[in-house]
């Protein structure tokens, strides 16, 4: 952690920053699954409607 001191006396803190990096493109299995979560997250907020729909 970095503090300073200004001329009050007034201290300041401050966080230190995290390395930054580059995020990698998804390789073609990880985009396979990607795509597989997205079928199956439409498909449950599909029959979540349709219930709802099908209750009221």
């Amino acid at each position: 952690m970095y503090t300073t001191t200004n001329e009050e006396g007034i201290l300041n803190n401050y966080a230190t920053e995290p390395q930054l990096y580059y995020a990698a493109y998804p390789d073609t299995e990880q985009q396979r699954h990607y795509a597989f979560l997205g079928a199956v997250a439409t498909l449950f907020i599909t029959a979540l409607v349709l219930v709802a729909l099908g209750v009221s």
